[in-house]
C-alpha cells in the first residue's frame, strides 16, 4: 500500500519484476541446502512494553510464550507467535520449541522508553516518507469483515479499512508504536 510519489522515472521504464524469467526464483531442485530453512522471526522495538503485550495478545490473539530480558543491554526481549502445536512447559524445551516455530514476533523493548520523564518520541515505523523502508507485518484471520468490525469496538485504530480505495480485500491497522499491521481472510484474497 505505497502512495503515488512523484517521480523521474523514463517514460519506458519496466520495474524487475515486470519479466519474471529473468529473476532468481530460488533453489533449484537438486538444491539441498536450505531444504530445511524456515522464517523463524521477525523483531520491532517498542516503546511500552504493557500497552504492546495487551495489543498482540487481547488484539489479534498472540501467544506470549518467553520474556528474555537482558540487564547487561537494558533490553527485554518478548517472543509471540500463534503456536503450531502446543506449547512446552518445561523452560529448556519451550526455548527449544520457540525456535522451530515460524513466523515468531519479537517485540524489544529497550528499558525506560516508555517513561514520560525519558521524554522518548517513539520509533519509525518504516512508513514516513522520509524513512521509507520496513513497511508492515501480516496477520491473516478468519473472516475480514466480522475481524474489521471487532477492531472497531476495541478502539484499534486504522490505517485502510478494507471499503477504503480499491484494494477491498484488505485492511490495515495500527499497533500502539504505529506500526502498519495488515490484516488478510485467511486462504488469500476474497472480494
Amino acid at each position: 500500500m505505497d502512495t503515488q510519489m512523484s517521480s523521474s522515472l523514463p517514460d519506458n521504464y519496466t520495474p524487475p519484476s515486470s519479466n519474471l524469467d529473468t529473476l532468481s526464483k530460488g533453489p533449484s531442485p537438486a538444491d539441498n541446502a536450505t531444504s530445511q530453512y524456515g522464517f523463524s522471526h521477525t523483531m520491532i522495538r517498542v516503546k511500552d512494553p504493557i500497552k504492546s503485550l495487551d495489543f498482540y495478545t487481547k488484539i489479534l490473539g498472540m501467544t506470549l510464550v518467553r520474556v528474555m530480558p537482558m540487564e547487561s543491554g537494558k533490553f527485554t526481549n518478548y517472543f509471540l507467535c500463534y503456536p503450531q502445536s502446543s506449547v512446552p512447559t518445561d523452560e529448556t524445551e519451550k526455548q527449544q520449541w520457540l525456535w522451530t516455530q515460524q513466523g515468531v514476533l519479537e517485540l524489544c523493548h529497550n528499558w525506560g522508553t516508555e517513561l514520560a520523564e525519558q521524554n522518548f518520541q517513539g520509533y519509525k515505523s518504516g512508513n514516513e516518507p522520509e524513512h521509507k523502508g520496513f513497511g508492515h507485518i501480516c496477520v491473516f484471520v478468519d473472516d475480514l469483515k466480522k475481524a474489521c468490525d471487532r477492531f472497531t469496538q476495541l478502539n484499534v485504530q486504522f490505517k485502510k479499512r478494507p471499503e477504503d480505495g480499491s484494494m477491498k480485500y484488505i485492511a490495515f491497522i495500527l499497533d500502539p508504536d504505529g506500526y502498519w499491521i495488515e490484516i488478510i481472510a485467511k486462504g488469500g484474497r476474497r472480494e
